[in-house]
């Protein structure tokens, strides 16, 4: 994927996002509607950008603005209503992959979207779908990055595979320990996850437990 150069106004906005500055945004948008799906310079919507910012508050204005909320939107931000209708009208897109290379369950994962990733499984999304960038992850790697351990749960209960590898083969187990979620961690282990598997660096699951500070979760996890 090519990265977009913005225009001055697309700057400002995306400027805008970063700065939660909403009366400047909304100036913005009402000049100039088309900047509502003006993409980002790594090519995401303006909606999505603000999601992956954080800023959350500036992507209600946004949506409050008119921007359009296409399934990959619908599911970062958790509006189910707007994801059935999504999934409605083109049911393909369950498997359709966002322009920075996210299957639309895995948004929902990584920002604990339950009841969109609910629908999402319910409409066929694949539950293992691999990322299709560089970080190659799965959903289950998402909600487990995000610190969402029950959607995670709900993950591996649907079928997510607990010893899956993205990008250097860092595991759901490894995050889960690095953490410092010892409960996610008995979780995965007694699904399945096997903490003895390393990274491309040779590191375990106790390895990234022990340098966050996590001494007693890494000692369980070494002795497992």
């Amino acid at each position: 994927m090519t990265d977009h150069a913005p225009t001055d106004q697309e700057a400002a906005l995306f400027l805008a996002i970063k700065t939660q500055d909403a009366a400047l945004l909304r100036e913005l948008v009402r000049a100039d509607p088309a900047l509502l799906t003006a993409p980002s310079p790594m090519g995401v919507s303006p909606v999505l950008f603000a999601t992956y910012y954080g800023r959350h508050e500036m992507a209600l204005v946004l949506l409050d603005e008119g921007a359009p909320l296409t399934v990959f939107e619908a599911a970062a931000v958790g509006n189910v209503p707007a994801l059935q209708n999504a999934l409605d009208v083109d049911p393909e897109a369950a498997h359709r992959v966002s322009p920075d290379g996210f299957s639309p369950l895995g948004l929902a994962a990584f920002f604990g979207r339950a009841e969109a990733a609910e629908l999402l499984l319910m409409r066929g999304a694949d539950i293992n779908a691999v990322s299709q960038n560089a970080m190659r992850v799965q959903p289950l790697h998402s909600a487990v990055a995000g610190r969402h351990a029950a959607l995670a749960r709900a993950l591996v209960m649907a079928g997510a595979d607990v010893n899956a590898a993205q990008q250097d083969d860092f595991t759901p187990l490894m995050a889960a320990a690095q953490n410092g979620d010892s409960e996610l961690v008995a979780f995965l282990q007694s699904h399945g996850a096997d903490a003895g598997v390393t990274t491309a660096d040779g590191r375990r699951a106790a390895d990234f437990a022990r340098e966050e500070g996590h001494a007693a979760l890494a000692g369980r996890l070494a002795d497992s």
